[in-house]
């Protein structure tokens, strides 16, 4: 937030251990909430147990429901799996960030009633880990694999995200349909993203081509963003704006083109962190005093 203190940071060491108990007590509630449902929906029983109850960790779950979500003819399941477990396994960080994705859809999506439900239901976070994977493949010059397990995402979750995109922890694409990330963007913490948003480029320019998300963003269902501006952190995008220039940290812009609201000199800057608020239309009565 504006004029926030610098907090001290926790070791690594200490970090580790409390993303460790983090991730170990989600699961638990995972488990907890699969065997309720499975109780009282013994339709769902034989699938919430294939997919849940008979995993021994949340990389394991997780790996089966994608490997099964993303497989075809020619892509085995098993081989997906096997990807995405040995993936996991040898990088705890993503792990860690899948649960806070899992933490940020429960929390911030009204309609998320349980952390199973987003991680056998939401295709939003389901789209991003399997970018996660593949954007560790890209960086391991695994590129036609990277390439094909964005394919997939693309068929299955109706989310485009390039493999060499940067996302990170704790985001959120609501309803998800229609995203589009560009290989050269960078999404912060805690962001938000809504339905049909575009983080694209502006033409065939090389290198550098694509918007920075900083931490704390919100971007509103349909808002298109291109070329390789800045939304600075705690930034706001209204719905359907379409936005070229670079956006000023705990501001919001909204339009087509989109403007600040409170103008250029002077924008208007709110307190709040959209991306975790969710707020989308607190700018309503701000921008208004200065609509004609």
């Amino acid at each position: 937030m504006p004029g926030q203190d610098n907090q001290s940071q926790p070791s690594p060491t200490a970090g580790n251990v409390e993303e460790n108990e983090d991730e170990a007590l989600v699961w638990e509630q995972i488990k907890s909430e699969a065997l309720q449902d499975a109780e009282s929906e013994p339709a769902l029983a034989s699938y919430l147990y294939s997919t849940v109850l008979s995993h021994s960790s949340l990389a394991r779950s997780l790996s089966f429901h994608l490997g099964n979500k993303l497989c075809s003819s020619t892509l085995l399941s098993t081989l997906l799996y096997d990807l995405f477990l040995n993936t996991f396994s040898s990088d705890p960080s993503i792990l860690s960030a899948a649960v806070a994705d899992l933490r940020a859809a429960r929390y911030r999506d009204p309609a998320c009633i349980s952390f199973s439900h987003c991680l056998l239901n939401y295709k939003g976070f389901l789209a991003i880990q399997t970018h996660r994977v593949a954007h560790k493949l890209w960086l391991e010059d695994r590129k036609p694999l990277a390439l094909s397990l964005q394919s997939r995402i693309s068929d299955v979750f109706a989310v485009d995200i390039h493999p060499g995109a940067r996302i990170g922890k704790g985001v959120l694409l609501d309803h998800a349909t229609g995203v589009v990330i560009g290989e050269t963007a960078v999404v912060g913490n805690n962001v938000s993203i809504l339905h049909h948003v575009t983080l694209g480029g502006t033409g065939k320019v090389s290198g550098d081509r694509h918007p920075r998300l900083g931490d704390g963003v919100l971007i509103g269902a349909g808002a298109t963003i291109l070329g390789n501006v800045k939304i600075g952190e705690g930034a706001k995008i209204g719905a359907g704006s379409v936005v070229l220039i670079d956006v000023p940290p705990w501001t919001t812009a909204v339009g087509n083109p989109a403007t600040l609201v409170g103008g250029k000199e002077k924008p208007k800057v709110h307190e709040d962190v959209p991306g975790e608020s969710m707020d989308h239309t607190s700018f309503i009565s701000q921008w208004s005093d200065y609509m004609i």
